[in-house]
């Protein structure tokens, strides 16, 4: 008998363990949350070079966030369930951070280039 309990025990543990590939009701999907991280990481580059004031990053970043969450037809509570949900999934969410950077990256690359090509045009003095 003792058997029994132990063997069902062990494959209620190991059934519960596998929870497939699924992801719960109301996340946003890989690609959208990638396109929110990088444009909330936009928002926020732009808040800290603005200014450094708690206060005002609250007063004045609160609705740009709340902009961005509407353009990409969400809200703050789902963007944080998501961000919550994909943190106990570490190595999906280094891949989705290595396509946020890789996005920054190449925003930031078409904005430095015509700087540099018109920089170089200039004749010296």
């Amino acid at each position: 008998m003792h058997k029994y309990i132990t063997l069902f025990f062990s494959v209620t543990f190991f059934l519960s363990a596998c929870k497939g590939d699924k992801t719960p009701d109301g996340i946003l999907d890989h690609d959208q949350m990638i396109t929110l991280l990088t444009q909330v990481h936009i928002v926020d580059g732009s808040l800290y070079s603005v200014t450094q004031n708690p206060d005002s990053l609250y007063k004045y970043g609160k609705d740009r966030y709340l902009s961005l969450f509407k353009t990409y037809h969400t809200d703050s509570v789902q963007f944080r369930k998501s961000l919550k949900y994909y943190t106990t999934q570490p190595v999906e969410l280094s891949a989705m951070y290595d396509q946020v950077l890789a996005n920054l990256k190449q925003k930031t690359d078409s904005l430095t280039k015509p700087q540099l090509k018109k920089s170089n045009a200039l004749p010296p003095k």
